[in-house]
Order: structure tokens, then sequence, then C-alpha cells
């Protein structure tokens, strides 16, 4: 992997061109949702004329189709705006379509001008330095986001059913030529909650997840993110996965997908 590689290829403000490392474990021509759910905090980030001192505290996300890879566009709107919160939306949409294949929600909270008392746990899970390095199940492809992230267990593994705690780096930036963000090492990972937790056997059953909300009280520091999932699965097809959010400094924050679960 070429150092100026990344999940993507910024064409201009509002375009990219996806990568190969995009790819998800499931179809050769559909993204993993990690990496386009970060693309799309970025433009909240990074939208023309948005304030500064905001930062996303709670993102949602509606996977209305497979995402293609190929380029892409970005938009985003302000739904609401106030003195110490804003709302904005954001829509990635494949060049050429006419509907968007993802959406995002964004509220964004006023970063305090003055500290206010940290009220936060320390560590929680075993660092990745005692972690071992995992690989992903088996994959019909050479280059995808199982190759694009580095995945050390500490507790089950993807190929085991049950719980998982999971630190996940970024090997590539999400970006090609720019920087790895703090919020971009946390949405790329938040969407393997699924994956990492999950507790049918995979030949037997479809347990694919239709949205992911992500709550941050902080963002993560260092290259690592942790995701501690559990899945729940109801006998008439509805499931959970909801997991916890580590950095080496303790929790950042919880995701939630929302998953149908079918016999194949």
């Amino acid at each position: 992997m070429g150092a100026a590689e990344g999940f993507y290829e910024r064409i201009d403000a509002g375009r990219f061109r996806a990568t190969a490392f995009t790819r998800g474990p499931w179809d050769a021509g559909a993204q993993h949702a990690g990496p386009p759910a970060a693309l799309l905090g970025r433009a909240v980030e990074e939208r023309p004329g948005g304030r500064t001192d905001l930062r996303i505290a709670r993102i949602t996300y509606e996977i209305l189709r497979p995402v293609p890879i190929g380029v892409l566009e970005v938009a985003t709107s302000v739904l609401r705006s106030g003195c110490g919160t804003e709302v904005v939306e954001a829509a990635l949409t494949p060049a050429g379509a006419q509907a968007p294949v993802m959406l995002a929600r964004a509220l964004r909270i006023r970063v305090a001008a003055q500290g206010v008392p940290a009220v936060a746990p320390g560590p929680q899970v075993p660092p990745p330095g005692e972690a071992v390095g995992t690989p992903f199940f088996p994959v019909a492809w050479e280059t995808g986001y199982h190759t694009a992230m580095e995945a050390r267990f500490t507790e089950g593994a993807f190929t085991e059913p049950g719980p998982g705690t999971c630190w996940l780096r970024m090997r590539v930036p999400l970006v090609s030529g720019e920087g790895i963000r703090p919020l971009d090492r946390v949405l790329t990972a938040a969407d393997s909650g699924n994956g990492i937790s999950s507790v049918l056997d995979v030949g037997r059953y479809v347990f694919v997840n239709g949205d992911l909300t992500v709550h941050l009280h902080r963002h993560p520091v260092g290259e690592w993110v942790c995701v501690e999932a559990r899945t729940s699965v109801d006998a008439a097809g509805i499931g959970l996965a909801d997991a916890r959010l580590h950095d080496e400094k303790g929790p950042v924050g919880r995701s939630a997908q929302s998953l149908f679960v079918a016999p194949r």
C-alpha cells in the first residue's frame, strides 16, 4: 500500500473517487459502510461557512442502499442552528444518480469557552499492545476494508460467534494525501460492531445493518479505536449491535446498529 493512497481520492471540494480500500466483504462492487460514514462526518465538519466552535456529539446514518465503488458527490445543509447547537444533514450520492445512497444527520454542540469539570472513567479494556493481531474472516478479493484496517481482539474474533472487543487502526488515510483526523478514526471503525459481535453463522444467516448511530462525548486520541460490541437477535429477525467505543485513555462514546436478520 502506497503511503499516498487512501480510502478516497479527492476530485474537488464535493466529489471523491472511492478506491479499492473501501470494498466491503460481501460485494466486490460495494463499499464497507465505515469509510463513507467517515466521509460524511468529515463533510459535516468541513461545511463551507460552518462554525468552528461546534463539535459532533451524535451522528446518525441511514444506509438507503449499497454504496457503490466509484465517484461520489457529497452535499450538506443546515437543518437547525442555535446558540449552542446545530443539526447538519449530509448526503452521499453516486455521480449521475438522482437519489442518495446514504444520509447522515449530525448534532453538533458548542465547545465550552471555559473548561468544565470532566467526569469520565479511565481505561476500561486492555490496551492494543496487549491484544493479538487478528485476521479478518476469509474475503474473496485481495484488497478492501479488510486490508486497509488493522484489527487486534482482546475478546472474541471475527470467526467466533458472540461478544467481541476489537482495537482497529487505519492503515491508510480517509482521503489520499490528507491527514487522518480523530473523527475519521472513530467513524471508520464504528460500523464494524455488527461483524465484531456476530452471534449467528455467517454461512447460514445474513445480518445486515440499515443504520448506524454514533454518540461521542469526546473525540478519540491516538491511532487506535476499540469497539466493544454485543449483538442481540429476536426470533422475529430484528437485531441490535450495541457497542462502547474507546481509545487508550478510556471510553469516548457508543454506537448502535439496527439489524435485518434472515436465513440465507
